[in-house]
């Protein structure tokens, strides 16, 4: 057997390699570890080696480095692939990536595809963001679904196949482990789970609920907190009036949460993020605190608060802040940043993918598994 996991996968006190290592009817043949590496302590976007693992003496593969997906060599010997990663809920979290190309894999060696599945921490009913455009395939934006999409990892390893978003999977022999006791209203407080980071820059639930929003600011020279204490739960600049900002976003009220200004210098973090934007410099900050988690828009809200931050940046500024492609891998669409510098709300934003995610609802109603 061979496991796709990193340190979010656990029953009770113990980690699945360790479980399966002890039984005494399968073997543990290799170990394959996504973005952020198997223990998860790798900083973002870095590329990861193989190696062997400590515990268990069994090979580890990196997923995030020279290859994406598990190659013939590594898949030789298994009689299985296992998938078992805690996801957040958003198509640019690269975990679900590493699944579907993994899939793949297993169907090109005849074995089948397990997916232990696990809860959406953002519930599975609500879905937000542009359908992602056929032109902006990439490892963040691999699928055509919203930023938010509400799904379950089992679920969207059942779309990906019956859709055919990625080639070869027709006769892939894919199992899902359902869940019990997990329904779609259901954020991640309500499953009464432990929260596992399962990333290192998403330390609370809170900053994975936002993230599908704040997210957008790594398309941006402004920080999105890595360096600071509350990444993507933080977000600004050494030119940014705080004070200013804030004063109007409480006359705004965004459903769902509260905005203060603040001020940090974000610094080099081991094991999260060694050299974060504006490292060691002071800059002027929104802190974001949820107070209603069910009212959160979070995906139309961060592209809200992008654009605020754009009107009232100086000009100098203006000229580099974006870095276009990424925005539109990040959104999905090419029309993106042009939105973004017209200044949106929160509520237009809604309206302009509301045809997409009435055309995803039906889309993926024949693979909900809950």
């Amino acid at each position: 057997m061979g496991l796709i996991v990193n340190h979010t996968a656990r029953s009770g006190n113990e980690h699945l390699i360790d479980w399966v290592h002890a039984a005494e009817n399968v073997e543990l043949g290799a170990l394959f570890g996504p973005e952020h590496g198997i223990r998860g302590d790798e900083d973002a976007g870095a590329k990861i080696s193989d190696g062997i693992d400590d515990s268990t003496g069994v090979p580890v593969y990196s997923l995030y480095g020279e290859h994406r997906r598990p190659t013939s060599e590594m898949m030789e010997g298994l009689d299985a692939l296992v998938f078992d990663i805690q996801d957040v809920g958003a198509r640019f979290y690269t975990y679900i990536s590493t699944m579907g190309l993994s899939m793949q894999s297993a169907a090109e060696a005849g074995v089948p595809f397990i997916v232990l599945d696990r809860p959406n921490p953002l519930g599975g009913e609500r879905m937000a963001g542009y359908l992602r455009g056929d032109s902006l395939v990439s490892f963040v934006s691999q699928y055509p679904i919203p930023v938010q999409h509400g799904l379950t990892v089992g679920e969207l390893a059942h779309m990906i196949q019956g859709e055919g978003w990625i080639p070869g999977l027709t006769t892939l022999d894919l199992r899902v482990v359902q869940m019990q006791g997990w329904e779609r209203d259901m954020l991640w407080p309500e499953t009464g789970l432990i929260w596992i980071a399962p990333s290192p820059n998403l330390p609370s639930f809170e900053a994975a609920l936002i993230y599908p929003g704040t997210c957008f600011f790594e398309a941006t020279t402004a920080s999105e907190g890595r360096g600071t204490p509350t990444p993507f739960l933080t977000v600004g600049a050494p030119w940014l009036d705080a004070h200013s900002l804030a004063e109007d976003l409480s006359r705004w009220e965004p459903a769902g949460v509260t905005i203060e200004a603040g001020a940090i210098t974000p610094a080099s973090v081991p094991g999260a993020s060694m050299n974060p934007k504006w490292k060691d410099m002071p800059i002027e900050t929104l802190e974001i605190s949820i107070t209603d988690a069910n009212d959160v828009s979070a995906v139309a809200l961060g592209l809200d608060l992008v654009g605020r931050m754009y009107a009232v940046a100086p000009d100098s500024v203006k000229e580099d802040f974006f870095r276009e492609r990424w925005m539109a891998l990040l959104s999905g669409s090419t029309a993106t940043l042009d939105r973004v510098k017209g200044r949106m709300d929160l509520d237009a934003w809604e309206w302009t993918w509301e045809d997409d995610i009435a055309a995803f609802t039906k889309q993926r109603k024949p693979y909900l598994l809950y």
